[in-house]
Protein backbone atom coordinates (compact mmCIF):
# COMPACT_ATOMS: atom_id res chain seq x y z
CA UNK A 1 0.00 0.00 0.00
CA UNK A 2 1.20 3.44 -0.87
CA UNK A 3 1.58 6.15 1.75
CA UNK A 4 -1.10 7.96 0.11
CA UNK A 5 -3.55 5.08 0.41
CA UNK A 6 -2.46 4.62 4.29
CA UNK A 7 -3.04 8.42 4.94
CA UNK A 8 -6.50 8.06 3.35
CA UNK A 9 -7.21 4.75 5.65
CA UNK A 10 -6.10 6.18 8.29
CA UNK A 11 -7.63 9.18 8.38
CA UNK A 12 -11.09 7.04 7.47
CA UNK A 13 -10.73 5.43 10.52
CA UNK A 14 -9.90 8.08 12.65
CA UNK A 15 -13.32 10.44 11.67
CA UNK A 16 -15.02 7.04 11.67
CA UNK A 17 -13.88 6.12 15.48
CA UNK A 18 -14.02 10.00 16.55
CA UNK A 19 -16.75 10.88 14.56
CA UNK A 20 -19.07 7.91 16.02
CA UNK A 21 -18.10 8.74 19.43
CA UNK A 22 -19.61 11.97 19.17
CA UNK A 23 -22.63 10.38 17.34
CA UNK A 24 -23.15 8.07 19.97
CA UNK A 25 -23.21 10.69 22.43
CA UNK A 26 -25.34 13.28 20.95
CA UNK A 27 -27.84 11.25 18.64
CA UNK A 28 -31.11 10.39 20.11
CA UNK A 29 -32.00 6.19 20.89
CA UNK A 30 -28.16 5.96 20.97
CA UNK A 31 -26.92 3.38 24.03
CA UNK A 32 -24.16 5.99 24.58
CA UNK A 33 -26.76 9.20 24.89
CA UNK A 34 -25.62 11.55 27.11
CA UNK A 35 -22.73 9.76 28.56
CA UNK A 36 -20.77 13.42 27.76
CA UNK A 37 -17.65 14.92 27.44
CA UNK A 38 -14.52 12.32 29.17
CA UNK A 39 -16.42 9.75 27.14
CA UNK A 40 -15.84 12.00 23.52
CA UNK A 41 -12.12 12.67 24.78
CA UNK A 42 -11.41 9.04 25.56
CA UNK A 43 -13.28 8.15 22.24
CA UNK A 44 -11.16 10.64 19.99
CA UNK A 45 -7.67 9.83 22.05
CA UNK A 46 -8.51 5.87 21.08
CA UNK A 47 -9.29 6.96 17.67
CA UNK A 48 -6.24 8.40 17.15
CA UNK A 49 -4.22 5.49 18.62
CA UNK A 50 -6.23 2.64 16.49
CA UNK A 51 -5.64 4.88 13.45
CA UNK A 52 -2.03 5.13 14.22
CA UNK A 53 -1.09 1.51 14.76
CA UNK A 54 -3.39 0.31 11.63
CA UNK A 55 -1.35 3.07 9.02
CA UNK A 56 1.74 3.68 11.12
CA UNK A 57 3.67 1.51 9.77
CA UNK A 58 2.80 2.54 5.69
CA UNK A 59 2.69 6.17 6.27
CA UNK A 60 3.56 7.35 9.43
CA UNK A 61 0.13 8.23 10.23
CA UNK A 62 0.23 11.85 10.16
CA UNK A 63 -3.32 11.89 9.81
CA UNK A 64 -3.60 15.97 10.21
CA UNK A 65 -2.63 18.27 7.55
CA UNK A 66 -1.11 20.68 10.34
CA UNK A 67 0.77 17.95 11.51
CA UNK A 68 2.35 17.39 8.12
CA UNK A 69 2.87 20.81 7.78
CA UNK A 70 4.37 20.78 11.20
CA UNK A 71 6.82 18.45 10.59
CA UNK A 72 8.02 19.83 6.97
CA UNK A 73 9.06 23.42 8.45
CA UNK A 74 11.33 21.85 10.15
CA UNK A 75 12.65 19.19 7.91
CA UNK A 76 11.49 16.17 9.05
CA UNK A 77 9.19 15.46 6.26
CA UNK A 78 9.89 16.43 2.64
CA UNK A 79 7.61 19.19 1.45
CA UNK A 80 7.37 17.60 -2.35
CA UNK A 81 4.91 14.87 -0.46
CA UNK A 82 2.66 17.62 1.74
CA UNK A 83 0.14 18.15 -0.82
CA UNK A 84 -0.60 14.71 -1.22
CA UNK A 85 -1.02 13.40 2.66
CA UNK A 86 -3.44 16.14 2.77
CA UNK A 87 -5.31 15.42 0.05
CA UNK A 88 -5.35 12.08 1.17
CA UNK A 89 -6.54 12.99 4.80
CA UNK A 90 -9.28 15.41 3.50
CA UNK A 91 -10.35 12.76 1.26
CA UNK A 92 -9.93 10.05 4.35
CA UNK A 93 -11.86 12.18 6.83
CA UNK A 94 -14.90 12.58 4.32
CA UNK A 95 -14.70 8.95 3.55
CA UNK A 96 -14.87 8.68 7.73
CA UNK A 97 -17.84 10.63 8.16
CA UNK A 98 -19.94 9.02 5.37
CA UNK A 99 -19.57 5.63 7.23
CA UNK A 100 -20.52 7.26 10.43
CA UNK A 101 -23.58 8.44 8.83
CA UNK A 102 -24.49 5.06 7.67
CA UNK A 103 -23.60 3.52 10.78
CA UNK A 104 -26.08 5.96 12.85
CA UNK A 105 -28.82 5.65 9.97
CA UNK A 106 -32.06 5.56 11.87
CA UNK A 107 -31.03 7.77 14.60
CA UNK A 108 -31.06 11.14 11.99
CA UNK A 109 -34.69 11.05 12.10
CA UNK A 110 -35.04 10.34 16.20
CA UNK A 111 -32.98 13.82 16.70
CA UNK A 112 -33.83 16.92 16.75
CA UNK A 113 -31.51 19.02 17.33
CA UNK A 114 -29.73 20.56 14.15
CA UNK A 115 -26.78 21.55 16.75
CA UNK A 116 -26.48 18.51 17.83
CA UNK A 117 -26.17 16.39 14.34
CA UNK A 118 -23.68 19.16 13.15
CA UNK A 119 -21.63 18.70 15.96
CA UNK A 120 -21.33 15.15 14.93
CA UNK A 121 -19.47 15.79 11.96
CA UNK A 122 -17.89 19.14 12.87
CA UNK A 123 -16.72 21.72 16.17
CA UNK A 124 -18.06 24.75 16.81
CA UNK A 125 -17.51 26.96 19.60
CA UNK A 126 -18.59 26.48 23.14
CA UNK A 127 -18.80 30.77 23.50
CA UNK A 128 -18.48 32.28 20.28
CA UNK A 129 -15.52 34.77 19.51
CA UNK A 130 -13.54 34.18 16.37
CA UNK A 131 -10.39 35.07 17.53
CA UNK A 132 -10.87 33.96 21.27
CA UNK A 133 -11.90 30.38 19.25
CA UNK A 134 -8.75 30.76 16.65
CA UNK A 135 -6.38 30.95 19.93
CA UNK A 136 -7.88 28.07 21.39
CA UNK A 137 -7.09 26.55 18.16
CA UNK A 138 -4.05 27.31 17.83
CA UNK A 139 -2.91 26.40 21.45
CA UNK A 140 -4.05 23.18 21.22
CA UNK A 141 -2.59 22.21 18.08
CA UNK A 142 0.46 23.53 19.25
CA UNK A 143 0.70 21.24 22.18
CA UNK A 144 -0.41 18.61 20.18
CA UNK A 145 2.67 19.08 17.47
CA UNK A 146 5.27 19.93 20.30
CA UNK A 147 4.50 17.15 22.57
CA UNK A 148 4.47 14.53 19.36
CA UNK A 149 7.82 15.59 18.09
CA UNK A 150 8.76 15.73 21.90
CA UNK A 151 7.77 11.97 22.17
CA UNK A 152 9.15 11.10 19.29
CA UNK A 153 12.66 11.72 20.91
CA UNK A 154 12.08 9.32 23.43
CA UNK A 155 13.37 6.07 23.79
CA UNK A 156 10.44 3.84 23.66
CA UNK A 157 9.00 0.70 23.62
CA UNK A 158 8.40 -1.09 19.98
CA UNK A 159 4.95 -0.13 19.77
CA UNK A 160 4.03 2.00 22.51
CA UNK A 161 4.38 5.56 20.58
CA UNK A 162 0.54 5.65 19.11
CA UNK A 163 -0.85 4.32 22.63
CA UNK A 164 1.09 7.77 24.52
CA UNK A 165 -0.74 9.69 21.57
CA UNK A 166 -3.85 8.80 22.00
CA UNK A 167 -3.64 9.98 25.23
CA UNK A 168 -2.46 12.75 24.11
CA UNK A 169 -5.63 13.56 22.96
CA UNK A 170 -7.20 12.56 25.80
CA UNK A 171 -5.49 15.10 27.14
CA UNK A 172 -5.74 17.97 25.18
CA UNK A 173 -9.51 17.21 24.70
CA UNK A 174 -10.08 17.21 29.26
CA UNK A 175 -7.88 19.99 29.22
CA UNK A 176 -8.06 22.46 26.24
CA UNK A 177 -11.19 20.65 24.62
CA UNK A 178 -13.63 22.65 25.97
CA UNK A 179 -13.47 25.71 24.45
CA UNK A 180 -13.93 24.75 20.60
CA UNK A 181 -14.26 21.12 20.46
CA UNK A 182 -10.80 20.92 19.73
CA UNK A 183 -10.54 20.06 16.16
CA UNK A 184 -6.39 20.43 16.07
CA UNK A 185 -6.90 18.92 12.65
CA UNK A 186 -8.41 20.86 9.50
CA UNK A 187 -9.23 17.89 7.93
CA UNK A 188 -10.63 16.36 10.66
CA UNK A 189 -13.31 19.13 10.44
CA UNK A 190 -12.95 20.38 6.93
CA UNK A 191 -13.91 16.91 5.41
CA UNK A 192 -16.82 15.85 7.64
CA UNK A 193 -18.33 19.34 7.43
CA UNK A 194 -18.46 18.94 3.72
CA UNK A 195 -19.86 16.11 4.13
CA UNK A 196 -22.45 17.26 6.95
CA UNK A 197 -23.59 19.91 3.85
CA UNK A 198 -23.71 17.03 1.27
CA UNK A 199 -25.58 14.42 2.90
CA UNK A 200 -29.20 13.65 2.85
CA UNK A 201 -29.26 14.27 6.51
CA UNK A 202 -33.25 14.81 8.09
CA UNK A 203 -33.35 18.19 9.95
CA UNK A 204 -29.91 19.24 9.38
CA UNK A 205 -29.75 22.64 9.19
CA UNK A 206 -26.77 24.85 8.01
CA UNK A 207 -23.03 23.90 8.00
CA UNK A 208 -21.95 27.21 9.75
CA UNK A 209 -19.34 28.01 7.31
CA UNK A 210 -18.81 31.25 8.95
CA UNK A 211 -17.01 29.42 11.57
CA UNK A 212 -15.70 26.87 9.61
CA UNK A 213 -12.25 29.07 8.57
CA UNK A 214 -11.58 28.65 12.38
CA UNK A 215 -10.53 25.11 12.63
CA UNK A 216 -8.69 25.02 9.42
CA UNK A 217 -6.35 28.17 10.10
CA UNK A 218 -6.01 27.86 14.21
CA UNK A 219 -4.61 24.34 13.39
CA UNK A 220 -2.30 25.34 10.46
CA UNK A 221 -0.73 28.17 12.86
CA UNK A 222 -0.71 26.49 15.93
CA UNK A 223 0.85 23.55 14.12
CA UNK A 224 3.78 25.61 12.28
CA UNK A 225 4.71 27.14 15.75
CA UNK A 226 4.54 23.85 17.80
CA UNK A 227 7.08 22.51 15.03
CA UNK A 228 9.30 25.62 15.20
CA UNK A 229 9.36 25.46 18.85
CA UNK A 230 10.80 22.49 18.93
CA UNK A 231 13.30 23.00 16.20
CA UNK A 232 14.55 26.48 18.16
CA UNK A 233 13.87 25.42 21.87
CA UNK A 234 14.30 21.75 21.88
CA UNK A 235 17.24 21.10 19.11
CA UNK A 236 18.56 24.45 19.59
CA UNK A 237 18.82 24.95 15.99
CA UNK A 238 17.62 28.83 15.35
CA UNK A 239 14.98 29.11 12.92
CA UNK A 240 13.83 32.83 11.27
CA UNK A 241 9.89 30.85 10.49
CA UNK A 242 9.49 30.45 14.23
CA UNK A 243 10.01 34.60 14.36
CA UNK A 244 7.34 35.08 11.63
CA UNK A 245 5.17 32.88 13.22
CA UNK A 246 5.41 33.91 16.67
CA UNK A 247 4.57 37.20 15.03
CA UNK A 248 1.31 36.26 13.45
CA UNK A 249 0.04 34.84 16.53
CA UNK A 250 0.86 37.60 18.71
CA UNK A 251 -0.84 40.08 16.46
CA UNK A 252 -4.09 37.62 16.45
CA UNK A 253 -3.70 37.73 20.53
CA UNK A 254 -3.81 41.34 20.32
CA UNK A 255 -6.80 42.08 18.14
CA UNK A 256 -8.21 39.24 20.01
CA UNK A 257 -8.04 41.38 23.61
CA UNK A 258 -9.12 44.82 22.06
CA UNK A 259 -11.88 42.58 20.31
CA UNK A 260 -12.83 41.39 23.66
CA UNK A 261 -12.30 44.71 25.39
CA UNK A 262 -15.03 46.41 22.76
CA UNK A 263 -17.19 43.72 22.96
CA UNK A 264 -17.36 43.61 26.95
CA UNK A 265 -18.00 47.22 26.53
CA UNK A 266 -20.65 47.06 23.99
CA UNK A 267 -22.44 44.47 26.63
CA UNK A 268 -21.72 46.97 29.75
CA UNK A 269 -23.48 49.57 27.48
CA UNK A 270 -26.48 47.48 26.40
CA UNK A 271 -27.21 46.64 30.49
CA UNK A 272 -27.17 49.86 31.20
Amino acid sequence: MSAFWGELIGTMILIALGGGVCAGVALKRSYAANSGWIVIAMGWGLAVAMAAYAVGPISGAHLNPALTVGMALIGKFPWADVPAYIAAQLLGAMAGAALVYLHYLPHWKLTEDAAAKLGVFATGPAAPHLFGNLISEIIGTFILVLVILAIGANELTAGLGPFIVGFLIVSIGLSLGGTTGYAINPARDLGPRIMHMLLPIPGKGGSNWAYAWVPVAGPMIGGALGGLFYKTVFLGQADTLVWVVSGIVLVIVIIALLTSRRDGKVSAQARL
